[in-house]
């Protein structure tokens, strides 16, 4: 069994970008499974917490760790990550030297209404990553304008052509997540 972990940068509870995480999960073909790593219940990072994280940071650390791979599915705020994302990589980095994401295969992938989808956050995203030494996918590229009907309500893609373009992009995940844990076990 393979476990992919998500992340959905928004807490919005009409997120467009939890409906793709929705559409991802449901494209998992046969041994794979899609859980949750929220970051809602994080409280504002402060190295104050270093010598004593709380308890929903030790839990979404762990989270991490649980997983053979991580999506971050994210929205575009002011050309950014939202603060929320944000925060939740500086949790995920601290305290120092227990950086959850080192050599860690993660993915990005967002969805907007606009054209250029989250372009400008993926970025930023990406460039994030490579400082926490996160193992990146680095194609595809997932900018998804999500317009009207193209995920129905119970996460169906309803355009083949972005349905064959996720799998595609769900089945390149899972081979960088192979390639990385053929490589960690030849270097054991």
């Amino acid at each position: 069994m393979t476990t992919i972990g998500y992340i959905v940068g928004s807490i919005s509870s009409t997120s467009i970008n939890r409906t793709l995480a929705t559409a991802l999960a449901k494209l998992a073909p046969e041994g794979v499974e899609f859980v949750e790593i929220p970051i809602k219940d994080l409280p504002f990072y402060s190295p104050d917490h270093d010598a004593d994280f709380p308890q929903v940071a030790r839990d979404f650390k762990q989270a991490l760790a649980d997983v053979d791979g991580v999506i971050i599915v994210t929205p575009e705020y002011s050309r950014s990550i939202p603060g929320v994302l944000k925060n939740a990589l500086d949790w995920s980095s601290r305290p120092y030297g227990q950086n959850s994401f080192d050599h860690k295969p993660t993915a990005v992938i967002g969805a907007s209404g606009g054209g250029i989808a989250t372009a400008a956050a993926q970025q930023h995203l990406r460039a994030i990553l490579g400082h926490f030494n996160a193992t990146t996918m680095g194609q595809p590229e997932g900018f998804i304008q999500l317009t009207p009907g193209l995920i129905d309500a119970d996460g169906s893609i309803t355009v083949e052509s972005t349905r064959e373009f996720l799998g595609f992009y769900l089945q390149s995940f899972l081979n960088l997540i192979t390639r990385v844990e053929t490589a960690r076990r030849h270097a054991a």
